[in-house]
């Protein structure tokens, strides 16, 4: 999916031929599913072409802001921004997230994130992609501990990651402070095991939800619970 220059979806447009990272399930998946109730102020970290942003701008009236720290994929993420009809609310920082955490004043009540997730794997000789793929640039501990700084009393932070992660990444977010309030787990295809996990942790205390998303049934047609997630976004839906 997503490997053109372009990807058309019914509200927008992404421009990717310059991004190291294109337009694929994890992306849209997290800006389908996180919540976006009573988000005034929104963060995209690594923002790449900007889909997830533009997404949430889709679904809310929130300011969204977001950091990105390839020059090239910045540069993209600001022409979808302004080519789109939210470009009084969206805007795009070149600047390494681990920085933006330090200087930023205001705070934030949706922290969101399909960050890096390859750790002591190799690297592809592509420079921007390695940047991309790996957890060098932006470790877990560093994202939740930037993002513990961001966030107002009762904001959240959304990520997508390999479920094989979910438990160091679980962890690393209890340390800085947060707790667990839903976790959906992605299954490619019924009968297989998650492959993904979506988590939302909150400042606040309170009881975690669960569940799980089938992408494709059985026969390899989509779920319709993956359809009616995703329905507002692909225009094959």
């Amino acid at each position: 999916m997503g490997r053109n220059n372009w990807f058309e979806f019914k509200q927008f447009r992404i421009e990717q031929h310059k991004s190291a990272m294109k337009v694929g399930t994890d992306g849209v998946l997290l800006g389908a599913w996180a919540s976006v109730n009573n988000a005034q102020r929104v963060l995209d970290v690594g923002t790449g072409t900007g889909l997830i942003a533009l997404m949430l701008a889709q679904r809310s009236n929130a300011m969204i802001d977001a950091v990105e720290i390839d020059e090239l994929a910045c540069r993209e993420a600001k022409f979808n921004f302004e080519q789109s009809g939210w470009s009084d609310r969206l805007r795009v920082f070149h600047i390494d997230f681990q920085l933006f955490a330090d200087l930023s004043c205001e705070p934030y009540d949706l922290i969101i994130s399909n960050p890096p997730f390859f750790v002591n794997s190799l690297k592809t000789t592509n420079a921007a992609l390695a940047v991309a793929r790996h957890n060098d640039m932006l470790s877990f501990n560093q994202l939740v501990f930037g993002t513990r700084k961001l966030l107002s009393s009762s904001g959240r932070l959304c990520i997508i990651i390999p479920f094989s992660s979910c438990v160091e990444f679980r962890e690393s977010a209890r340390l800085a402070g947060f707790y667990l309030r839903n976790q959906t787990s992605v299954i490619p295809k019924s009968g297989k095991a998650p492959k993904r996990v979506l988590l939302e942790f909150s400042i606040q205390p309170g009881y975690p939800s669960a569940n799980v998303l089938e992408v494709l049934d059985e026969n390899g047609f989509y779920t319709e619970n993956y359809k009616s997630l995703t329905s507002p976004f692909y225009p094959a839906f």
